[in-house]
C-alpha cells in the first residue's frame, strides 16, 4: 500500500484537472480493463516502490479502449466500464487515478511528447511502472525499452513488469477472461480476475411474468456485445437497500417468447420496489444452461431446484482475495 498521507481516492479525467497532491508520484500505466491479476502485478510493483516513502501511487488509464477507437464497428466488451474500473482501482488501495481521453489525435502524439509533456511537465513523476506489452505514441514507437531510456535521460525510474501467468502457466489477459465468460466458465473468469466478475445495470419494467410464477425478477439489459454465456447463475446483488443473494436467468425465455436476451434476477428474501434502481450484480457461479420446458409447472419446479442450488453455492463462498472481500462486502 502507498504510504502517502492522501486520505481519499482522487480521480482526474484530464491533464488540466490532475491534482497537485499526486504530482511527483509513482504512476502505474495501462488500460487495466478488468484490473485482473496481471494488472495488479503492475499495481503491486508500484505499491512496492511507494512503500516507506511519501510518494503517492496512482494509475493512468485511457478511455475508450484503443481497439474500439480504431475499430468502432467492433467495440471491445469492457469487463470493467470506466466507473467500475475506478471502483476496483479504489479498493486496490491507490491514491488516485488519471483517466485520459483516448482519441486518434492522442494516439498520434509522438512518444517523446508523451514523456515530456505528460509524464514530466504535467505529472512530474518520480517513477513509471508498466506491463511488458505497453506501447505509446505514434506508430507505437514508445516501447518499454524507449521508456527505460527516457527515464534514464530525464531522471525518473522505470519498472517493466513481465507477464503474469496463472497456475497452469498460461498468460492472464482480459481476452482470456472474456473468452471464459463466453464459455460459461465463471470459475476460471473469477480466478483470473481475482474477484467475482460484476456489472451494473438499471432495472427495467418487464411483463411481470416472474411475479405470477412466484419468482419476481429485476430485469436488466446487458451490453449488446456482452460475451456472457446464457444460462442460470447464482448471484450476489447490491441494491439501495443493501446486499441480497439471488438466482438469475440470462437468456431469451424459450418457454415463453424467445425474445431478446435479458438478465432476470430474483432476490431471495427481498420485498420492495427495484424499478429504475442501478443494481450491481456479482456472478458467483453458473448453475446450468438455458432450457425450454413443456409446461409452466415443470419450469417452476426447476426454478425451485435452481434456487436451492444457488443458495448452497452462495453459502459456501469465500473471498478470492482482499479485493474480492472489499468488493463483495463479506461483512454485510
Amino acid at each position: 500500500m502507498p504510504s502517502s498521507e492522501i486520505s481519499e481516492f482522487l480521480i482526474a479525467e484530464s491533464l488540466d484537472a490532475f491534482p497537485d497532491v499526486l504530482k511527483g508520484g509513482i504512476v502505474a500505466i495501462g488500460n487495466f480493463d478488468g484490473v485482473h491479476r496481471g494488472h495488479r502485478a503492475v499495481l503491486d510493483a508500484a505499491f512496492g516502490l511507494g512503500h516507506g516513502t511519501h510518494h503517492p501511487v496512482f494509475a493512468m488509464s485511457f478511455e475508450p479502449h484503443p481497439r474500439t477507437v480504431f475499430n468502432p464497428t467492433n467495440p471491445v466488451y469492457r469487463l470493467t466500464p470506466p466507473s467500475l474500473k475506478l471502483e476496483v482501482l479504489r479498493v486496490c488501495g491507490l491514491d488516485g487515478a488519471l483517466i485520459l481521453p483516448f482519441t486518434r489525435e492522442f494516439a498520434g502524439m509522438e512518444a517523446h511528447a508523451f514523456v515530456q509533456d505528460i509524464l514530466i511537465d504535467t505529472l512530474e513523476i518520480s517513477h513509471a511502472v508498466t506491463g511488458y506489452d505497453f506501447h505509446f505514441g505514434r506508430a507505437r514507437k514508445g516501447t518499454p525499452d524507449y521508456l527505460r531510456s527516457a527515464g534514464a535521460e530525464h531522471g525518473f525510474g522505470v519498472t517493466i513488469v513481465q507477464q503474469e501467468e496463472d497456475e497452469g502457466a498460461d498468460v492472464i489477459s482480459s481476452t482470456r477472461i472474456r473468452d471464459s465468460l463466453g464459455q460459461g466458465d465463471i470459475a476460471q473468469a473469477n480466478a483470473l480476475l481475482g474477484y467475482r466478475w460484476f456489472f451494473e445495470a438499471k432495472v427495467q419494467h418487464g411483463d411481470k411474468r416472474g411475479r405470477d410464477l412466484g419468482y419476481p425478477t429485476a430485469n436488466l439489459q446487458l451490453g449488446e456485445n456482452c460475451p456472457l454465456l446464457q444460462g442460470i447463475y447464482a448471484v450476489k446483488v447490491k441494491t439501495a437497500d443493501g446486499w441480497f443473494d439471488g438466482v438469475a436467468s440470462y437468456g431469451r425465455r424459450p418457454t415463453f417468447d424467445n425474445g431478446q436476451p435479458l438478465f432476470e434476477v430474483h432476490l431471495f428474501d427481498f420485498k420492495g420496489d427495484l424499478y429504475d434502481q442501478d443494481l450491481r450484480v456479482h456472478i458467483i457461479s453458473r448453475l446450468r444452461g438455458e432450457e425450454s420446458f413443456e409446461t409452466v409447472d415443470a419450469l417452476v419446479a426447476q426454478m425451485d431446484r435452481d434456487s436451492e442450488e444457488a443458495r448452497a453455492a452462495i453459502a459456501s463462498v469465500q473471498p478470492l482475495s482482499e479485493i474480492d472481500h472489499k468488493l463483495l462486502d463479506f461483512t454485510a
